[in-house]
């Protein structure tokens, strides 16, 4: 009995594995699209900012809630980058986002380690959360 039951969370959990991969793949397609979207220059400025700010957080090796907090931690890989993805994609021109889509299928991504933009987001969030703090403390 104990076998079965072991044997079909094994299961499923090896379905849920493969199905988020998947999606996974997927969303770096998209994010890839939307970023060929943001170098479009017929976008609307909020959406370009709003592509900048969702492609900076996607790349950024910061997060906005730590890895290392179960649970919590992935909330923003599985919930808040999707989400912003989703706003990006309905807010682009379906014109921009087909072309966008063609040029992420042909031209993937390959991006190579820039420590000078790593530093930059370093900065930012250190600022952030500096500022942050000195809120809390007043």
């Amino acid at each position: 009995m104990k076998r079965i039951f072991f044997s079909v969370i094994i299961n499923n959990m090896t379905r849920l594995i493969v199905k988020l991969k998947m999606k996974a793949r997927e969303l770096g397609k998209m994010v890839t699209a939307v970023y060929y979207a943001g170098r479009n220059p017929e976008l609307p400025g909020f959406t370009r900012f709003l592509i900048i700010f969702t492609t900076a957080y996607a790349l950024s090796p910061i997060d906005l809630i730590p890895d290392f907090i179960p649970v919590l931690g992935y909330i923003d890989d599985l919930i808040i980058l999707p989400a912003l993805i989703t706003l990006c994609i309905k807010r682009i021109p379906d014109g921009i986002m087909e072309e966008s889509l063609r040029l992420a299928e042909e031209q993937p991504l390959s991006l190579k380690k820039n420590w000078k933009a790593g530093a930059v987001i370093l900065l930012i969030w250190g600022s952030v959360i500096f500022k942050v703090v000195l809120a809390v403390i007043k």
